[in-house]
């Protein structure tokens, strides 16, 4: 039986699937964001969402119960839905966005390749975002992995020969690569000493890597002023301590020095896998 339902069936071929998830790999809510930003730039239409039924403790994950425009009340679950887009100048785009499930996690990520094989994607990019020692004041550092050479070559992304825990990213990834879809993921890297601030810079970030990889330049100036925002925020709130006013002049200082964005990338590398192994 499967859990998938689709709205529509889209008439395409060879779409670029691009995952991100609610949960540990969405640190200040960066990856989720993007993908919600990338739906409103390209006007997306819902395809089709997998049911929660078989994926989530609903005492741990609870429903919310709300009301419509017409003011009745519904019932709104948990929920990862695919969203068709067609930006201009690039192929299709299939985007997942939703909430990391808590059960069946093998079940889940074969939904996602139902829809894979049901399109012949040609790349499924999944994207997170994490704490790392990194500064608010600098561009964010955005790198991308994936498991084969192939891929890696054409994109300049890294190959990972990462080892030990994973999300479900990771298992969306290496059952879409069983299955036979080239695949890659983007990690984004937010401050560790603002863990619960939601990140407009790290989004835009993982925007503006996701519009390189398709050779495209979508409209994203409306997020400028929430980005100043946020640094405004955040510089202010450093501001009352001194001990993490003095480690974020430390980060920056570190990050000054880093001649090469290559060296950038491959400290985010490191993190990413510490980060990875300490769950």
């Amino acid at each position: 039986m499967s859990h998938l339902r689709w709205i529509e069936r889209p008439d395409i071929t060879q779409p670029i699937v691009i995952c991100a998830f609610e949960g540990w790999n969405d640190a200040g809510e960066s990856s989720t964001e993007a993908v919600r930003v990338l739906q409103d730039v390209w006007d997306s239409v819902p395809i089709a969402e997998i049911d929660p039924e078989r994926f989530f403790d609903f005492t741990t994950a609870r429903p919310h119960v709300i009301r419509d425009e017409d003011g009745r009340r519904r019932i709104e679950w948990p929920a990862n839905e695919f969203h068709l887009a067609r930006p201009e100048g690039a192929p299709p785009v299939i985007l997942l966005s939703g909430v990391e499930p808590q059960l069946a996690w093998r079940t889940f990520a074969e939904c996602v390749v139902e829809v894979c094989e049901a399109v012949n994607a040609r790349l499924v990019l999944t994207i997170g975002s994490l704490l790392a020692e990194v500064p608010h004041t600098r561009a964010t550092t955005v790198f991308g992995s994936t498991s084969e050479d192939e891929v890696a070559a054409a994109l300049g992304f890294e190959v990972s020969r990462y080892e030990g825990p994973i999300g479900i990213t990771g298992v969306i990834g290496d059952l879409c690569a069983r299955s036979g879809r080239h695949t890659a993921a983007l990690w984004a890297a937010v401050p560790s000493y603002m863990p619960a601030a939601p990140s407009p810079k790290a989004a835009k970030a993982l925007v503006d890597k996701v519009a390189d990889l398709l050779s495209i330049d979508p409209p994203l100036t409306f997020l400028d002023e929430e980005i100043e925002e946020y640094e405004a925020q955040i510089s202010d709130l450093v501001s009352e301590d001194e001990e993490t006013l003095a480690y974020v002049a430390h980060l920056e200082e570190r990050y000054d020095s880093e001649a090469a964005a290559e060296s950038k990338a491959e400290a985010l590398v490191t993190e990413v896998e510490a980060f990875l192994r300490n769950l």
